[in-house]
């Protein structure tokens, strides 16, 4: 569990879009070499538990959330609101390395 928490810390997972399958989402750590693009989702897990989620508003500008995070069984990511403590997302890790995440598209959506 420590390699798989280790490598998901302290960095930014960049959405990276173009590299998506029917069934997965890719993301990339922030300051990997993107091409240009309109607006990417993002997230940051801290060490201390909480969470920063980026996406892009109804209005084309970021807009972030934040919250809590937890790791469950070295697989899901469970992502709950700072607040309620509501389960907002749990994602299930494809796999992971120190650049590149694969989640299921499905668990993302909620």
């Amino acid at each position: 569990m420590a390699e798989v928490q280790d490598t998901l810390l302290g960095r930014r997972w960049v959405h990276a879009h173009e590299e998506d399958t029917e069934n997965n989402m890719v993301f990339r750590p922030d300051g990997y070499a993107l091409p240009p693009s309109r607006g990417r989702m993002s997230f940051l897990l801290r060490e201390d538990g909480t969470f920063t989620d980026r996406a892009i508003g109804p209005t084309d500008r970021p807009e972030e959330a934040t919250g809590t995070w937890k790791l469950e069984d070295d697989r899901h990511v469970v992502l709950s609101d700072k607040d309620t403590n509501v389960v907002r997302r749990r994602l299930d890790i494809q796999s992971v390395s120190d650049d590149r995440l694969i989640l299921r598209k499905e668990t993302w959506a909620g």
